[in-house]
């Protein structure tokens, strides 16, 4: 029995340190990253449909913004409408483009060679070696967010804890602090496109 039980924790600590190490931050920032000031009031969504802009959940810490390509604009629409088909809301979204934000700046990126020294691709950094589909469709933005939201239904409580704690839980890694930084932006982006 202890054999079990110790191969079942030595596999499980496994996946979490192969996960974390293939989801951390890029090392290419090709979009200058602004940090705002820090936000320490914990905003509440809005109950009004007619608010204008997405409250974050709330939002942790300093916050950074990046300046978006029409082709991230375009992956955001894409994450927005593959977060609609899979019957999700605009926090769904939010936890999504904030993730992305973190992994790839938004980019759909395919194998970066010697910059990254795994198999991580897509808007979400997935890796094919680890299950999450192949290079096609893992670098594909609807199925890659598909995927991640499939991940994000199975955390009980996902709407209710803070966004660095959800994206960690499905990302695994090794800087799960990271994706608090663009709540905001993310909120911001999901307000604007949402109904698009």
């Amino acid at each position: 029995m202890n054999t079990i039980i110790r191969n079942s924790v030595l596999g499980i600590a496994g996946l979490a340190f192969a996960g974390g190490v293939a989801a951390g931050p890029m090392t290419d920032t090709t979009a200058p990253v602004q940090a705002a000031t820090p936000i320490t009031a914990v905003a509440v969504q809005a109950d009004k449909p007619d608010m204008g802009k997405l409250v974050p959940h709330g939002v942790q810490g300093t916050q950074s913004h990046v300046e978006l390509s029409d082709e991230q604009v375009a992956n955001v629409k894409a994450i927005i409408a593959a977060t609609k088909k899979a019957g999700m809301d605009e926090r769904a979204a939010v936890v999504s483009i904030a993730t992305a934000l973190q992994e790839s700046k938004l980019e759909n990126l395919g194998h970066l060679g010697d910059r990254n020294d795994h198999d991580s691709q897509g808007l979400f950094q997935q890796r094919p070696s680890s299950g999450w589909g192949t290079v096609e469709q893992i670098t594909d933005p609807e199925y890659s967010t598909l995927a991640f939201l499939k991940g994000l239904k199975q955390v009980d409580g996902w709407q209710d804890m803070p966004l660095t704690e959800a994206a960690q839980t499905v990302q695994v890694s090794a800087y799960p602090d990271h994706y608090a930084q663009w709540e905001q932006q993310a909120a911001d982006l999901v307000a604007e496109h949402w109904n698009n």
